[in-house]
């Protein structure tokens, strides 16, 4: 049986189609682990092409790929994913030494290629024995931001079938998973194609259904029309975490009229006061984009004072980057300079550090209920519902065989314990197991 390995770049939801792509391809290869160095008959590289950085590490990746191919290392080299997508025309003729390339919109061409399973359920090859498990519930995007390049790459979107999605979030639960996290490049938007309206809230009734899930959270959720269904269901359903992922990307009329975001700064400020009103304790999650054009220094000013109003428990920030093809792109001029906007982005991410840290202090003494997501250095790593893994923060909880009933603490990965906050700084907590 000839050796297969996949290096994912970019976000979970590349993630989730590797992890799609290997249960395909389970059985007619053998799956070498990603981090594991040495030979390789095959190795696949799946890359990210959302903004500059990410096509650079992208481009890294598969050059550095590339090298172990002439080195003997590496049988075949196939590329797929976003950066193949969207420069498919230009990237064979600069990097030869890649065997075949394939996009991120239909996975079946590629599975077809190395002999794997077409058609049929898709199933899920888990790549770690992590508690949590990304569910990507639709692919693509209808939105024409301007500054966004994924509709370009990913196409318009494509809900995936209810009846599937709650058969996967069965399998992932069987293998393990405690929770899921719901992501695509719009999760308010789950439904319309199939359903005809927007079917979120009753997605999210199905799956905390499915024995062994206990907690559900929403990323990327669309601002603009959030549905009302969406709210009532995180407020009431117990296993639905008190958490929301709603990029904003800015507050200014003029810079949100220039995002092509179809929604203003009353509408936006409206929907956070709305959000805290509805789901008391929920932790927010967003994400600005500094450097727009458009943005002048009255508008980044809007800006800061809008982050310290409103308080976002969690907030990422980058740079805007002039993607080809956008709309911003082929309508505006990037005058801002990169030394402004890094400047900006330092002074929002300041604030929000401050925001952060006041936040995490008073949680001091509260008693929470964490997921433990791994064990190292003599220390549990673990989450509460207010905590998305590989972006927010962790509580970190030192582990004493005689607390914990003289259990091993790798054990303890993938359980549920209660916890006492000890200690914060402006992103991780302390905290002592509370004894029940």
């Amino acid at each position: 049986m000839k050796s297969l390995q996949v290096i994912t770049l970019g976000c979970s939801k590349n993630a989730v189609d590797t992890e799609r792509l290997l249960a395909r391809l389970d059985g007619v290869y053998e799956i070498l682990p990603e981090s594991q160095t040495g030979p390789a008959d095959i190795l696949l590289v799946n890359t990210c092409g959302f903004i500059g950085d990410a096509k650079e590490e992208s481009v890294q990746a598969v050059l550095a790929a590339a090298e172990r191919k002439k080195a003997g290392e590496v049988g075949r080299l196939i590329v797929f994913g976003c950066l193949s997508q969207r420069y498919m025309g230009q990237l064979p003729t600069l990097i030869p030494e890649v065997d075949a390339w394939f996009g991120a919109r239909d996975l079946n061409p590629l599975v077809k290629s190395l002999g794997g399973r077409v058609g049929g359920e898709t199933g899920r090859y888990r790549t770690d024995s992590r508690a949590y498990a990304y569910l990507k519930i639709s692919e693509g995007c209808d939105r024409r931001c301007a500054y966004c390049a994924i509709p370009l790459i990913r196409g318009p979107h494509k809900s995936v079938p209810m009846e599937d999605l709650v058969k996967e979030a069965g399998l992932l639960a069987r293998g393990g998973v405690k929770e899921l996290i719901l992501i695509a490049q719009d999760t308010t938007f789950y439904g319309l194609d199939l359903y005809r309206e927007r079917k979120l809230a009753e997605l999210i009734r199905r799956l905390s259904e499915v024995d062994g899930i206990e907690w559900i959270r929403i990323h990327y959720s669309y601002p603009a029309d959030f549905p009302e269904d969406v709210l009532d269901e995180m407020a009431s359903n117990p296993k639905v975490c008190k958490y929301l992922d709603i990029p904003l990307q800015h507050i200014s009329d003029k810079v949100l009229s220039k995002m092509r975001r179809q929604v203003d700064g009353e509408w936006t400020r409206e929907l956070v006061r709305k959000l805290r009103d509805r789901i008391p304790g929920v932790a927010l999650r967003t994400t600005m984009i500094v450097g727009h054009p458009g943005e002048g220094k009255r508008d980044f000013e809007e800006l800061l004072n809008f982050v310290r109003e409103a308080r976002f428990e969690r907030l990422g920030a980058f740079m805007y980057s002039e993607e080809e093809g956008t709309f911003g792109a082929e309508n505006y001029r990037d005058r801002i300079s990169s030394r402004e906007k890094r400047e900006r982005l330092s002074e929002l991410m300041e604030v929000q550090r401050d925001i952060s840290f006041a936040f995490n202090q008073s949680r001091i003494s509260s008693v929470e209920r964490v997921l433990v997501d791994d064990y190292a250095d003599g220390v549990l790593v673990c989450r509460s519902q207010l905590e998305s893994p590989e972006v927010d923060g962790e509580i970190v909880v030192r582990y004493d065989p005689v607390l914990f009933g003289e259990k091993e603490p790798r054990e303890l990965c993938g359980k549920f314990i209660d916890v006492k906050i000890t200690g914060a700084d402006e992103y991780d907590l302390t905290a002592e197991p509370v004894k029940r």
